[in-house]
């Protein structure tokens, strides 16, 4: 089966986050990635791994930043 690779705008949707989330994720190195010719490409099977990890992507709304 071919792998299925992913827009920035497709992962967004999947992940329910925008656009520019998922690449200030992908550029943290905590969605794995790869920029092609300026543009941000993602395997299908590695987002979903990092869904099903049970990591958090994101800070919880209202949680202050660790200094």
């Amino acid at each position: 089966m071919p792998t299925k690779i992913m827009t920035t705008r497709e992962v967004a949707n999947y992940l329910r986050l925008s656009p520019q989330t998922v690449q200030k994720l992908a550029r943290k190195g905590i969605l794995p990635g790869a920029k092609l010719e300026g543009v941000w490409r993602f395997h299908r099977q590695a987002i979903e791994a990092v869904v099903l990890s049970g990591r958090p992507l994101t800070r919880p709304p209202g949680r202050p930043r660790k200094s």
